[in-house]
């Protein structure tokens, strides 16, 4: 670790001078020498000037940052650094700790914090948004350091990033980017607020200058070309994850790597817990000196990839352009698949910055001389162009060519557009203002002039003069709905003489962030009836309907739903075209949907605001638990191995919800159980998640953490802890899998089941179920059928019995499944290892 940046070495009263050296000296003391735009930024902050920094990926924004700071903390300012990603305000964090020290730097995020009376603190551009908007020119905040500016231009969150801008005049701002465009009504736009000088570096030539190159060979001629002209590490863009992984699966027959390489990858990655399907598959990638990247990887395994690559062991690289937002994978040579990506709505070319973001991770400083952008012609434009060159100067076989046409519904790009964009600046920022009822709340908390705060929020921001209309218009129409509900309050002040506004209810700080429809949760879970067989499901049902939407597990199972649909209509004998009609009224499960939406539609009549966000009713937590399956055998169950990192975050995400949501005394066993089979099940799958959560819990009573990383983080992350070390959730383990097994039986799924059991086989399930079925009709699986009071566990110290009873339609209880469960084995596969021995009568 570097020696800390520490202000209290400066003398009493120093000037900017010396705050600069003071500075300049540490760089150089840590090896760094500083580029001309670094110093040029630097004297310019300690200025006392805002900063607006466009200067391509590799110049060293970095450190104008942690310069900002020292400079902050020099003049006893506090500064405040955003990030778009919470991923990235994280890693600055332990960034900032390990050159300041953990007690002068603290962390804000929607659902956790630590240190956050720190003179340095690590956000989102929401959260200190939600600063301005509450405290406008009253809130400490001295200097503001935006990282990914460009995330202005974002149609849905830009507002975030504007907000500051428009409301913390008594703020020094430095703005950085690699891709901002023209800026000058920009800055001159901050100097008339702040009131300060606003210098501008841009246009700085990159310390590794890139070279473009537009390809027509087949890309695996492409790639290996780069490998044998020493142009690796390369990564290969594509802009789709599926698209990645075929790339990979295709580049695996070939030598990526040398002997040695692959070697030591093996050795590296001998201990490390490749868990799921998708990390098996990773790990023979790997092994080949070939790396997968993308936002669907669950985290363990991204930063894996990461570490290979910072050990240059990973020659080939397949992702996404998620590394175009600041993910530190060094890199080469940047090679796109394609020119075109789909934004949601359409499929459209990428835009000057896109392009510029993704093509800017190309070349390392100080370990590359150059970097290398490549783009890959289309498909059939290689392909015409081998078939001309195989036709040579034959005229007659130039003239019998056929090319080969683009396919139906490609958005056309070549080599034009390549230059075209190679040449190109950013496109300038556009503004995306938004007036929300949290907004408008966030401003009438602030007290004051409420009506000249938000006439400043309406008409004095970057929107266009018919756009601010339309704002003014939205405005006065959230603000009737308030007083209307009662939330706010006007009347006259005599003694003033002018018109008061005020809230008529207390809002807790940050309420609009940190998960905003948990207030309605709170009121929705006293609809509920505490002794219902489905009450802690339907617990976990509310707090899975404030969530967001996991769209890649959502979409598979309205796609199962369909389907089972369409197999029962055709058995029912309906026509196609009402078969056709009926489908479209089938949907992912959404528990309580009727329940919730009449209460939502109660609760926003006294609270507004509230419809600012929207519920979604769904089943993931509960459809796992009610399916009894495992977080592999779930996402095998719905084929979606390439998005497991996105469930893996909602499962995150729905644990800490209902953590925090779910008060004490309303939790019955059964939901205690519940929450922590979830918060087990996450920690085995990949404890990052919850690890740094904890972590960062610990802080929240603003005690001061010692958050160092250490500087040779091992590439094997340690093992989560036991798994049967927390037994309440281990039980719980336990009973699904033996639950699982009792849904299977009730459908003589005796394949499966033979699957789950090979000792036990399948003659020894057929055998059992034809006796079962003798003396019952069916095999119960409603809730009665999972209580606990139906599982009968013996629990040893190496081992466990178990026996789970058969739920039958005369209430006999008299047959079930013996079973025995080996503790050291669930330890060390995650899961619980349970073996049945006997299904039969008691």
């Amino acid at each position: 670790m570097s020696a800390l940046l520490d202000p209290g070495t400066l003398p009493e009263g120093s000037d900017a001078d010396a705050v600069y050296l003071a500075f300049v000296e540490w760089a150089e003391a840590t090896g760094i020498q500083l580029y001309p735009a670094q110093d040029e930024a630097i004297i310019e902050i300690v200025s006392g000037q805002n900063l607006i920094l466009s200067t391509p990926t590799g110049t060293g924004k970095s450190l104008v940052a942690v310069g900002a700071h020292f400079a902050a903390l020099a003049d006893g300012r506090r500064s405040y650094y955003t990030a778009p990603i919470k991923a990235l305000v994280s890693e600055k964090f332990f960034a900032l700790v390990d050159i300041f020290g953990p007690e002068r730097v603290g962390m804000v995020t929607g659902d956790s914090s630590v240190n956050a009376d720190a003179p340095i603190i690590c956000c989102t551009a929401e959260i200190l948004a939600n600063i301005a908007l509450r405290q406008g020119t009253t809130a400490d905040v001295g200097q503001v350091v935006m990282d990914e500016f460009h995330f202005y231009a974002d149609p849905d969150r830009g507002w975030a990033w504007q907000v500051p801008l428009l409301t913390l005049p008594q703020a020094q701002f430095v703005l950085m980017s690699a891709t901002l465009g023209d800026v000058t009504e920009l800055a001159a736009d901050l100097t008339r607020r702040t009131g300060r000088e606003t210098s501008t570096v841009t246009g700085v030539e990159r310390p590794v200058p890139l070279h473009h190159y537009y390809e027509l060979t087949p890309i695996h001629e492409t790639i290996e070309q780069l490998l044998a002209t020493g142009q690796a590490p390369i990564y290969v863009v594509h802009f789709s994850q599926a698209a990645a992984m075929e790339r990979a699966q295709a580049l695996s027959s070939t030598k990526i790597a040398t002997r040695e390489q692959r070697d030591e990858i093996a050795e590296l990655i001998s201990q490390f817990r490749f868990t799921t399907a998708f990390g098996k598959t990773l790990s023979r990638f790997l092994r080949a000196g070939i790396g997968v990247h993308h936002a669907g990887m669950l985290p363990k395994y991204r930063r894996l990839v990461e570490q290979l690559a910072q050990r240059g062991l990973l020659r080939v690289i397949c992702g996404t352009d998620t590394l175009g937002v600041g993910i530190n994978v060094p890199i080469r040579t940047v090679l796109l698949t394609a020119l075109t990506k789909f934004d949601g709505t359409r499929m459209r070319q990428l835009n000057a910055r896109e392009f510029h973001q993704v093509a800017g991770r190309a070349g390392r400083a100080g370990f590359d001389t150059a970097g290398t952008v490549v783009v890959q012609a289309p498909e059939h434009e290689s392909e015409n162009a081998a078939a001309i060159r195989k036709a040579g100067d034959d005229p007659k076989k130039k003239r019998k060519l056929i090319r080969k046409k683009a396919p139906d519904g490609f958005v056309s790009w070549g080599e034009p557009s390549f230059r075209k964009l190679v040449a190109a600046e950013p496109e300038t920022l556009t503004s995306h203002m938004q007036i929300t009822s949290a907004m408008m709340l966030g401003v009438i908390a602030r007290g004051g002039d409420v009506f000249g705060n938000m006439r400043a929020l309406v008409y004095d921001n970057h929107e266009p003069r018919a756009r601010q209309r339309m704002l003014a218009l939205r405005a006065l129409g959230i603000y009737r709905t308030l007083r209307e509900s009662g939330v706010v309050e006007q009347r006259f002040d005599e003694v003033s003489g002018r018109t008061e506004i005020r809230l008529t209810v207390d809002l807790q700080p940050n309420f609009a962030l940190n998960q905003p429809l948990s207030p309605f949760a709170l009121a929705a879970f006293e609809l509920l009836d505490p002794d219902a067989p489905t009450y802690a499901l339907d617990m976990i049902s509310i707090v899975e309907a404030t969530l967001d939407d996991p769209r890649a597990v959502l979409s598979q199972q309205e796609f199962l739903a369909r389907g089972d649909a369409v197999a029962q209509m055709k058995r029912d004998g309906i026509e196609y075209d009402e078969r056709m009609e009926l489908l479209e009224q089938i949907t992912y499960p959404k528990p309580l949907e009727e329940l919730l939406a009449q209460a939502f539609e109660t609760y926003s009549a006294a609270q507004p605001w509230i419809k600012d966000f929207e519920l979604h009713p769904k089943s993931v937590v509960r459809d796992m638990y009610e399916r009894a399956m495992s977080f592999g055998e779930y996402v095998a169950f719905y084929k979606i191995a390439r998005s497991e990192g996105v469930v893996l975050r909602y499962l995150s995400d729905a644990y800490r919800a209902a953590s925090q949501t779910t008060p004490e005394e309303m939790r019955n066993d059964d939901l205690r159980d519940l929450i922590e089979w979830l918060g087990e099940l996450v920690r085995q799958v990949d404890s990052s998640l919850l690890d740094e959560w904890e972590e960062l819990r610990a802080g929240t009573d603003n005690g001061i953490v010692d958050m160092h990383r250490p500087d040779d983080e091992p590439i094997v992350p340690p093992a989560p802890k036991r798994l049967t070390s927390n037994v309440r959730a281990f039980r719980v383990l336990v009973r699904n899998e033996l639950f699982r097994r009792v849904q299977l039986a009730a459908l003589e799924d005796v394949d499966t089941l033979a699957e789950l059991d090979q000792e036990f086989g399948a003659d020894g399930w057929n055998s059992a179920l034809d006796a079962y079925f003798d003396e019952h009709d069916e095999i119960l699986t409603g809730p009665d059928a999972r209580s606990s009071a139906l599982l009968i566990l013996t629990e040893g110290a190496t081992q466990w019995t178990a026996r789970q009873i058969f739920d039958d339609p005369a209430g006999d209880h008299d047959w079930g499944i013996t079973a025995t469960v080996d503790l050291a084995a669930s330890d060390e596969a995650g899961e619980a290892v349970v073996t049945v021995t006997g299904v039969d009568r008691l």
